[in-house]
């Protein structure tokens, strides 16, 4: 507000004979303060140009998990029955039922890696569950942070870790089919 007052000032003044110059200069000189004045490219960073980049695959960015289902996932179009582990350099299947079965033993194939992961993102099915505490207790140890989540989040996780070139692994179990959702005949 007080830049328009000033402004107006100005401008009565150097109607009045007040000029800053030693030449007389008309009070609407100047293109901004004329209405008539469309703004262009050159006259703001808004009106710049700009540009759009499509983000793609970039090529060595890792595996991507592409989808699930009940009965697996679809990962960089490699259909993987069941759980899996996926691991930098490779995909497997992986020796679990459920949340239940993931022990010392069953993890053991994520710290014997080389380069050595940084996270393991654990997928437990369609909730997070808890994990055996001396489970996180090993991988801790071993350097290995760690993850659960359901597995549709844990995907999602994975997927954002590896497009951020970290070295992570997943074991992933598929959710179940939903029983809510199945229809029954009588």
């Amino acid at each position: 507000m007080a830049s328009a007052v000033c402004a107006r000032v100005l401008l009565q003044r150097s109607t009045q004979g007040f000029l800053f110059s030693s030449r007389p200069v008309p009070a609407f000189s100047s293109p901004f303060l004329s209405r008539a004045h469309k703004l262009g490219p050159s006259d703001d960073e808004m009106y710049q140009r700009t540009s759009v980049s499509v983000m793609q695959k970039e090529p060595g960015s890792g595996v991507m998990i592409h989808s699930y289902s009940s009965r697996g996932f679809n990962i960089d179009g490699n259909k993987v029955i069941g759980p899996c582990a996926v691991l930098p350099p490779a995909i497997l299947q992986w020796n679990v039922g459920s949340y239940k079965d993931i022990t010392e033993e069953s993890v053991s194939l994520f710290y014997m890696l080389e380069p050595r992961i940084e996270i393991l993102v654990l997928g437990t099915g369609a909730r997070v569950e808890r994990i055996n505490p001396s489970v996180l207790a090993l991988l801790k140890r071993k350097g290995i942070a760690v993850e659960v989540q359901d597995t549709p989040n844990a995907c999602a996780t994975f997927n954002f870790l590896t497009n951020e070139r970290r070295v992570a692994a997943a074991g992933l179990i598929p959710p179940p089919i939903s029983t809510e959702l199945e229809v029954r005949q009588e």
